[in-house]
């Protein structure tokens, strides 16, 4: 572990003692969020030190104008940004005029944070004494409610230890705030109006561009020693800002709260001329409630999600708290509830990468939520896709392409690529294969094929279309490649007939005509629909089919494995074994330059394609790839370790399976990559549930069977999970020597174990 300050808990993210040079970090590590908003676990007081504000609302962005230097033709206009919204946690805080500042005080005693990941909820307790010699002790907890999700809630409690005291509350709102990443440090917000009445406070802005109309609204409460307390609030309005002040003298060893209830609402969900009117009935509903009535609430919310998705292991402490983590966090970015959004790379929890929706949604996300949620949840992904289709047209068409090609952007909020780095704008088109990989994955998976014939059609026929184009027959080798692209490898740029690439491409067009003929056949009149809108003819599926029966394919006779690319065996082979230490990670370290020209592999896409194509591969294959690629592999990509541990369990490597196990699922609790301040890798936790329940577990869906081959590290006892298959739960509970299955249905199931035939029944247990 490098992050060693987070304490091993089987349910809790826990800090003990306080140090500024680790603030940031666990802003980011104790994350908020409950699909609609979330914030960085900042302090509520005034804090001086070095920190990362950030609170942000699902689906508001503003376009960033593209900063390069030099434009291409193609280029990308923009780069969507999440804003970071208003503040509405702060309370600043006054003892005896003193301001409470943990970066200027005396003395901190006592600091400990926790994110309570099977109740939903963030605390911190401390002692501190401030610089007149007055001693205190803070306890403050806080959530994002899962019930009513534009709501957060703040207790605030503040006791005097050595002394009676003058106490000032400030509960504010903020609007004068700014993003950390921004191209031209442009203004995001324009404040519309303050408002406020009694103890409610409200600020309306609207995002510049974009337009999103935001309410950001907060009230507070007061009690001592949880007998409540009326007091009217002093108030401070600003061009940017509302203050309330509320003053109150504190005995000696009594308790002075301030509860405070905040959060957004937008135009997004409500109309622009009521969003205070909401705002308030919003606020008088949690009011009713109450604090500790909204907590169980939220405890509740919580444990119905644990009950599908949690995966418990035996014996394993650290094991147990990375796989909760990342299956908490993954359910704090998205839950399926509003179709119009999608999955960013840093959820709730940052502002790298802009929030936006990438290939990781298809890739890694997408099993995840088929088999801890309803189907419909992982459709409403797939759906997002469809909704786009025009946009992805249009972006192909930018880039030259016609009829219809569609090439899906890497970044996007709205369907527009807005990526400002050309070797991704432009190259790493393999994302196309990702988003037809889902809409097979979700039918293998699901076994509901209604989503081709409604709407997956049309994105399957425009994905072909797109390689159709992109492809060019070389009269040398008298094949199709691909030239001047970006594998999921992003430490090789601009290289010609990337195996994964080509493959997936072939892949593509081979499904998009299956699909093609399947719904001709059995769904005739969605087939004339779609005929007639995309006005497809014969002599262009001849394109297509002699394009993917004549893809080229990287190969080495002598090593027989498919070369990454083209020239691979020309660098120079030292493997990362050989590599200093001192010099990883090397895109911190080294030269673009030079990582080009090294053999160094962000993420081994040719095993990615293994992965995903495995049953049109041996295992001595990929054992073959798998021991070439994985020693140049320096897993720097938060996706890569996922897959590794898959394959590596598959092949039987345990030992290995379960290192790359431990690196997924602590990639952020221990910081690998030495970037955990900047926001958490959400996209790739999907990975680490993936390494489980496909990789010790051995899930596959086999035959239109669920199949299972599951293997324990033996650093385990036993390990289990759940999954919805096609509308039966079923839960898996691994052992050393044996494992039970147990299903929550009303009919029978037929699984694999192990190559052999079982049938669960409901509500009994089968051992194997």
């Amino acid at each position: 572990m490098n992050n060693i300050y987070i304490q091993p808990n089987p349910w809790s993210i826990i800090e003990e003692g306080f140090d500024a040079t680790r603030v940031k970090s666990s802003e980011s590590l104790m994350s908020l969020g409950n699909g609609a908003m979330g914030q960085r676990a900042n302090f509520e007081e005034h804090y001086s030190g070095a920190t990362f504000q950030g609170s942000y609302v699902a689906g508001v962005y503003y376009p960033d104008k593209t900063r390069v230097g030099w434009w291409k033709n193609g280029y990308p206009e923009y780069f969507a940004k999440v804003l970071n919204a208003p503040n509405w946690i702060g309370i600043n805080v006054h003892i005896n005029g003193e301001q409470l500042d943990l970066a200027e005080c005396k003395s901190v005693e006592g600091f400990r944070r926790e994110l309570n990941m099977k109740e939903g909820w963030l605390s911190r307790s401390f002692t501190v004494t401030l610089k007149n010699d007055i001693t205190v002790k803070v306890n403050t907890k806080r959530f994002l409610s899962l019930n009513i999700d534009e709501i957060g809630a703040i207790e605030y409690c503040i006791t005097p230890v050595n002394s009676d005291v003058r106490i000032d509350y400030s509960p504010y709102l903020d609007n004068g705030i700014t993003n950390e990443d921004s191209n031209w440090d442009d203004k995001f917000w324009d404040v519309l109006s303050i408002d406020f009445e009694d103890n409610q406070a409200f600020i309306v802005s609207r995002t510049m561009k974009t337009d999103f109309y935001v309410c950001t609204y907060m009230q507070t409460e007061l009690t001592i020693n949880n007998k409540a307390i009326e007091a009217q609030p002093d108030v401070d309005a600003f061009k940017d800002m509302i203050s309330f002040s509320y003053n109150q003298e504190v005995t000696k060893g009594d308790t002075f709260t301030i509860t405070k209830y905040g959060g957004y609402n937008s135009d997004r969900n409500h109309d622009r001329s009521q969003l205070v009117d909401v705002a308030k009935s919003t606020l008088d509903q949690v009011s009713d409630l109450g604090f500790k009535m909204l907590l169980e609430q939220q405890k509740q919310a919580w444990a119905n999600i644990w009950n599908m998705s949690d995966i418990t292991i035996d014996g394993d402490v650290e094991a147990q708290q990375g796989i909760r983590f990342n299956i908490f966090q993954l359910n704090q970015t998205y839950l399926g509830k509003d179709a119009r959004l999608n999955i960013g790379p840093k959820g709730f929890t940052g502002e790298k990468y802009g929030g936006s929706t990438y290939w990781d949604t298809e890739a890694y996300c997408i099993p995840f939520y088929m088999a801890t949620k309803d189907q419909s949840v992982a459709k409403s992904l797939l759906e997002y896709r469809y909704k786009h289709l025009d946009k992805a047209i249009e972006n192909a068409e930018k880039l030259g392409f016609t009829n219809g090609a569609a090439l899906y952007p890497m970044v996007t909020m709205n369907g527009e690529e807005c990526h400002n780095e050309w070797e991704i704008t432009f190259e790493e088109i393999h994302r196309n294969g990702a988003i037809a990989f889902a809409i097979f994955n979700y039918y293998r998976y699901t076994g509901d094929y209604s989503y081709i014939p409604e709407k997956g059609l049309e994105v399957l026929i425009g994905i072909a279309r797109f390689w159709q184009q992109r492809a060019t027959f070389s009269t040398a080798k008298e094949q199709y490649v691909i030239l001047g692209v970006t594998g999921p490898n992003e430490y090789e740029n601009n290289v010609n007939n990337n195996w994964y690439t080509n493959y997936i491409a072939k892949w593509c067009i081979d499904y998009a005509m299956q699909s093609i003929d399947k719904v001709k056949t059995e769904y005739q009149s969605d087939y004339n629909r779609i005929m007639s809108k995309v006005n497809l003819s014969e002599d262009e599926l001849a394109k297509w089919k002699s394009v993917a029966d004549n893809m080229y394919f990287p190969y080495d006779e002598n090593l027989k494995i498919f070369l990454q690319q083209d020239g691979f065996l020309d660098k120079e082979l030292i493997t990362v074994s050989d590599l200093p230490k001192l010099e990883r990670p090397i895109n911190q370290k080294w030269s673009w330059d030079r990582i080009l020209r090294s053999p160094y592999i962000k993420q081994a896409d040719i095993l990615q394609g293994f992965y995903f194509f495995e049953d049109q591969f041996t295992n001595e294959e990929l054992e073959r790839h798998f021991d070439f690629y994985e020693p140049f592999t320096v897993h720097e990509s938060s996706l890569s370790p996922c897959v590794h541990s898959i394959q590596a369990a598959k092949l039987g490597r345990m030992d290995q399976a379960y290192e790359f196990y431990l690196r997924t699922s602590r990639l952020d609790l221990d910081d690998y990559n030495h970037e955990v301040e900047e926001g958490l890798h959400i996209t790739s936790m999907a990975g680490t549930w993936m390494s489980i329940v496909e990789g010790f577990g051995g899930m596959r869906i086999v035959n239109d069977t669920l199949s299972f081959e599951p293997k324990i590290p033996q650093q385990w006892e036993a390990f289990s999970f759940k999954v919805n298959f096609r509308n039966q739960i079923l839960r898996v509970n691994a052992c050393k020597g044996h494992t039970h299955f147990e299903l929550e249905g009303n009919r029978n199931i037929d699984i694999i174990v192990n190559g052999k035939s079982v049938t669960i029944s409901p509500n009994s247990l089968v051992t194997v």
